[in-house]
C-alpha cells in the first residue's frame, strides 16, 4: 500500500477516487485551493493549498510514495478565462512536480487532444488541438514522458453522472446538462449533433487509476465506456425523461471538437472494466434533478466557467 496525495482532490473526479483509494487501502492526503468547494467536510488528511506554490507543496511531495495529480483548470471556456494563469497551472506546476518528485504519477489528460477527427481515435493519432485546454494538456504530457518518473497517464472522455456524496455536480457536461434541461425545460436543443464524444462516468476514472497506484505500468491510455454522436445521447435520455423534446438545430455551433476514441489498450493492458453506462449516468442525473435535490443548478459553483468567472473577476 502506498502515501497518495492527490492534488486537487476535492473536486469532481478527486470526490470519489480518494474514496477509492482509502477503500483499497491507501495512506491518502488530499491537497487543494477548494476553488469550486467553500469547504472540505470529508474526515481525511486535507491541506488547502495552491499547485503553483512549490514551496508549501514539496513538504507533501516529499511524504508521498504516489502522486494522482488532479489539480488543473478544466475545459476550454475556462482555460480561456486567463491563458497565462492556465499554462501556469496545468504545465507549470507539472515542471515543478517533476523537478521535485521521484516517485509514481497518475495524470488525467484529455481526449480532447485529438481535436476534430474521423474514425477510430488510438493513442497513436496525431494531435489536432482546438482550444488551450487542449494544448496545455499536450504540454504537461509532453513534460512528464521526459521526466524519469514512472507515470501513467490517461486520456479521458468527456464526463459525466456523480462522483461522491460531497462533490459537486458538474452542469457544463454535455450528458448531464442535456439530462437537466431535459427535466427542467423539457427540451433539449442541439446545435448540428452529428459530433461524437466518448463518455467516461466521473466514477470510473477511479476504477481506471486506483488499482494502478502500486504497479508499474506506464504511458498513454485513452479511457472511454462509450462514443456517441450528440443526437444518440439525446435520443438515450429521451427514453428517460417522459416527454423531453429534441430540438436539432443546423446553425455552426461553438464547440467544434469531434472524435470517437479506442480503450482497447487501456483494457487490454490494464485491465479496464468501466462499472457504469451511459443509462446509469443519465438514470442518477433524473433523478437528482427531478427530486430537487439541486434545488438552483444555476449557482456559479456548478460551472467550472462561471465559477472562475467569479474568482478571477472575468466577464
Amino acid at each position: 500500500m502506498s502515501k497518495v496525495l492527490v492534488t486537487g482532490g476535492a473536486g469532481y473526479v478527486g470526490g470519489y477516487l480518494v474514496d477509492a483509494a482509502l477503500a483499497a487501502g491507501h495512506e491518502v492526503r488530499v491537497y487543494d485551493k477548494l476553488v469550486y468547494e467553500d469547504a472540505y467536510l470529508k474526515n481525511i488528511d486535507f491541506v488547502y493549498g495552491d499547485v503553483n506554490d512549490i514551496d508549501s507543496l514539496k513538504p507533501h511531495l516529499d511524504w508521498a510514495d504516489t502522486v494522482v495529480w488532479l489539480a488543473a483548470f478544466v475545459g476550454d471556456p475556462a482555460c480561456a478565462l486567463n491563458p497565462e494563469l492556465t499554462m501556469e497551472t496545468n504545465v507549470g506546476s507539472v515542471k515543478n512536480l517533476v523537478a521535485n518528485f521521484s516517485g509514481r504519477i497518475i495524470f488525467p489528460s484529455t481526449c480532447s487532444v485529438y481535436g476534430a477527427q474521423d474514425g477510430l481515435l488510438d493513442e497513436a493519432s496525431p494531435f489536432d488541438p482546438l482550444s488551450l485546454y487542449a494544448e496545455s494538456k499536450i504540454a504537461a504530457e509532453k513534460v512528464l514522458l521526459a521526466a524519469p518518473n514512472e507515470t501513467l497517464i490517461f486520456r479521458l472522455g468527456t464526463l459525466f453522472g456523480l462522483s461522491d456524496t460531497y462533490s459537486r455536480l458538474r452542469v457544463d457536461l454535455v450528458l448531464n446538462v442535456l439530462t437537466i434541461r431535459a427535466v427542467r425545460e423539457k427540451q433539449m436543443s442541439v446545435f448540428g449533433g452529428q459530433q461524437f464524444r466518448p463518455l467516461l462516468h466521473v466514477r470510473d476514472v477511479a476504477t481506471a487509476m486506483v488499482p494502478h497506484i502500486d504497479t508499474h505500468a506506464t504511458g498513454v491510455y485513452n479511457l472511454h465506456t462509450e462514443n456517441l454522436t450528440i443526437i444518440e445521447l439525446a435520443e438515450r435520455i429521451q427514453e428517460v425523461v417522459p416527454g423531453a423534446v429534441l430540438k436539432i438545430t443546423e446553425s455552426s455551433f461553438q464547440d467544434a471538437r469531434n472524435y470517437a476514441v479506442s480503450s482497447d489498450k487501456a483494457r487490454n493492458e490494464l485491465g479496464f472494466a468501466p462499472k457504469w453506462t451511459v443509462l446509469d449516468g443519465i438514470n442518477e442525473i433524473y433523478n437528482a434533478i427531478s427530486q430537487n435535490r439541486i434545488p438552483d443548478v444555476s449557482l456559479p459553483r456548478f460551472s467550472n466557467v462561471a465559477a472562475l468567472q467569479g474568482l478571477l473577476g472575468a466577464k
